[in-house]
């Protein structure tokens, strides 16, 4: 039987604590209490509570005083405090002190609850992403791949599986999951580690120049071809290379892929030596590649020889367990970059951030972050930090980006509008990206440029 979280609630208010204890016991926990702050760092020193919801203001010690005192014995543990005479210079105090979250009485009971479900899934959080950096760490670097929930477990024991081998391995998914960052992981956990590991985006580049980038060209072999020129092929032999968007490319390019992944050979544009190469292929496409091949737009011989293994990697929308581990990641390493002090999420900020949809997936967070980080004025993200998008109470029957009424999308700037538009099509049309742009009746390359624009890309 799973064990129920333990609360220590501290009060010298008989009755306040009495009904605290009453609320929380029957949200699921089991519930000690404590009728002054001493007593509270005596239980805490005892017992290890999953959280201590406090008081600020007590006779013998304050909730101030003994909030230091029990974050100096145990940084993990998540404090609330509550206060019925509110300040700003107290919460400040309070939330620098290492406070998690800082409440007024008369408490708003839906506050309360949300915010204790928070605290403790924050603290969950932490020890279950240092659990499993332990279990994975022996047998697998993950390097700097972020995820606790089932479906990226497993995602990470299959990459765990192949990296050691050769075999070829071709990673689905929509644009912005972190499918390279797999591909990294692949690399760095093979027997190739000390080889190189090249990447190309095969959408990046047109048709004329991909043959010469991934194969290499002689000298005077087309205009400009000033030198000879060795290929993405040449300089990962004895490594890794990656083909990022293989989905993109040409059929004519696909053959000649194709080719290379059968007889481990190239050839130079305009030259004629035929050059072996000793290298593992991994594969990356956001696309369906058995519906490219119906439709005529992919080899089929070219898909059976990347998909050896295939390894999917879910959108964020499906893991929602990860959003709060990403965010205070890319929380830390933005405010290392912009040179601030900022401690985390308001519990209300957070919860727009779960109940997002996330159409751009990991890329989109980390861009929402950033901006938050660079508006933030003070020591904890709120939602007024977070994009207009996520102002508008958001419902979890609601499409994300669909949840904004009219009235609040007339107050939103052109582009805002656009951008919750265009993220509201392409999570109808299931993140197909040709048939958002169709419904939006623009081109692909079109809502490529904006989704690029807005950050989603």
């Amino acid at each position: 039987m799973k064990r129920k979280n333990t609360v220590l609630v501290v009060d010298d208010d008989l009755a306040h604590r009495t009904m605290l204890k009453t609320l929380t016991s029957g949200w699921g926990y089991e519930v000690s209490e404590a009728d002054d702050g001493e007593a509270a760092i005596e239980a805490v020193h005892r017992k290890p509570f999953d959280l201590v919801l406090m008081d600020i203001r007590m006779i013998k010690v304050s909730g101030i005083e003994a909030l230091t005192e029990i974050k100096g014995f145990n940084p993990a543990i998540p404090v609330i405090l509550m206060t019925a005479y509110a300040s700003v210079e107290t919460a400040v105090e309070a939330l620098k002190k290492g406070a998690y979250d800082y409440l007024t009485k008369p408490l708003d009971f839906d506050e309360l609850r949300l915010a204790m479900a928070r605290a403790m899934e924050h603290s969950h959080l932490k020890e279950e992403n240092r659990l499993l950096k332990e279990s994975l760490g022996k047998h697998f670097d993950r390097g700097s791949f972020i995820g606790r929930s089932q479906a990226m477990m497993k995602l990470l024991e299959t990459a765990a599986q192949v990296a050691p081998s050769e075999a070829t391995v071709l990673i689905t998914g929509e644009s912005g999951t972190g499918k390279e960052m797999i591909a990294g992981a692949i690399h760095v956990n093979s027997t190739r580690r000390d080889g190189p590991f090249v990447k190309i985006n095969c959408a990046a580049i047109t048709e004329t120049l991909l043959e010469s980038e991934l194969f290499g060209h002689e000298k005077g072999s087309f205009t400009g071809a000033d030198r000879r020129k060795e290929g993405k092929f040449r300089q990962a032999d004895g490594g890794t290379i990656f083909l990022d968007e293989v989905s993109e490319m040409s059929l004519a390019m696909q053959v000649k892929l194709l080719r290379v992944l059968q007889e481990r050979e190239i050839t130079r544009v305009g030259g004629n030596d035929v050059i072996s190469v000793d290298v593992r292929v991994v594969a990356a496409t956001n696309r369906d590649l058995i519906d490219e091949i119906a439709r005529g737009r992919f080899r089929e011989d070219l898909y059976y020889r990347l998909n050896v293994v295939t390894l999917h990697v879910p959108p964020l929308r499906e893991r929602k367990e990860d959003v709060p581990l990403l965010a205070q990641h890319f929380l830390k390493i933005f405010s290392e970059r912009n040179r601030k002090t900022i401690s985390g999420f308001t519990p209300q900020a957070m919860d727009r951030l779960l109940r997002y949809a996330w159409p751009g997936n990991v890329r989109e967070l980390m861009n929402t972050v950033e901006r938050a980080v660079v508006l933030a004025r003070s020591d904890y993200l709120d939602v007024e930090d977070l994009s207009p998008l996520f102002r508008d109470p958001i419902h979890e029957e609601a499409p994300a980006a669909g949840g904004l009424t009219p009235e609040v999308m007339e107050n939103l700037p052109l582009d805002e509008v656009e951008r919750a538009t265009i993220l509201r099509t392409l999570e109808q049309a299931g993140g197909n990206k040709s048939e958002a742009a169709r419904r939006l009746g623009i081109t692909r390359r079109t809502l490529h440029q904006k989704l690029k624009k807005y950050g989603v890309m």
